[in-house]
């Protein structure tokens, strides 16, 4: 039974990076929603591919949509998926909560 909360977390994770990786091309498609990101985040042309090796770079690009609702429904559309999908995907890669 362990093992089945192990193999459905893994999986969990595994579709919340590739979620996230959706979520950054579909940001850096638009030099617009780029920009903006790049201005928020400080990051630059220069190191955005070496940031984004960073699996807890993955969650702040999720915490990204997931904060501007325009743009997180623009990207479900996009990515086919539900808001609620993304918002269950960036939960995942947050992992669980302290408290």
């Amino acid at each position: 039974m362990r093992d089945s909360l192990k193999t459905k977390q893994s999986a969990n994770l595994e579709a919340g990076r590739s979620l996230a990786v959706s979520g950054l091309a579909f940001i850096a498609a638009d030099s617009d929603r780029l920009g903006r990101f790049l201005d928020l985040t400080g990051l630059g042309p220069h190191n955005l591919r070496t940031a984004a090796a960073d699996p807890a770079f993955l969650d702040s690009v999720l915490d990204y949509l997931v904060a501007d609702e325009a743009l997180l429904v623009a990207f479900a559309a996009d990515a086919g998926v539900k808001p609620e999908a993304v918002a269950r995907a960036h939960a995942a890669l947050r992992g669980p909560s302290e408290g």
